[in-house]
């Protein structure tokens, strides 16, 4: 029996291979599990529609992850925050505070939970952010912290 595995199976083949098995094996275990289909040509011609269209989510998703890259490593992001008598903030820069002024700046649409402070901002200057944009693309947002007037 032919089976197309639509996940690794540890000493038989990784996901998309087309494998000859015995039929008990085949029936019982692979396609019972979940690891494995009957290897019909209509299965075969699906499972390679089906990773055309993810392959081309992907590169939609990296396309647009490099666009926002480009965007954020371009901007200087300016945060107005009000400062006590020494010079420190009152309070510290929130990583939905950057969101909202990425958003508000320069039109990025960014989760809070992307953007990394490699330290809590409490005082005024420059600083980066590290913004996980996914598919490992990463952008370094340079941020100005000014004193609110």
């Amino acid at each position: 029996m032919k089976v197309l595995l639509i996940k690794d199976v540890k000493a038989l083949g990784k996901t998309g291979e087309v494998k000859e098995v015995k039929d008990g094996y085949g029936k019982n275990f692979l396609i019972g599990k979940g690891f494995a289909k009957h290897a019909t040509t209509e299965v075969i011609e699906q499972w390679k529609i089906d990773q055309q269209i993810i392959k081309d989510i992907l590169e939609a998703e990296i396309k647009e992850a490099n666009e926002i890259k480009e965007k954020i490593d371009s901007f200087k992001f300016t945060v107005k925050h009000r400062v006590g008598a020494n010079g420190h903030l009152i309070g510290s820069v929130t990583n939905k505070e950057l969101q909202q002024v990425m958003y508000s700046q320069a039109e990025i649409a960014i989760d809070k939970k992307q953007i990394t402070l490699k330290s809590k901002i409490k005082t005024i200057g420059i600083f980066e952010a590290d913004c996980k944009l996914g598919n490992g693309i990463h952008a370094i947002a340079k941020i100005d912290v000014i004193a609110e007037v």
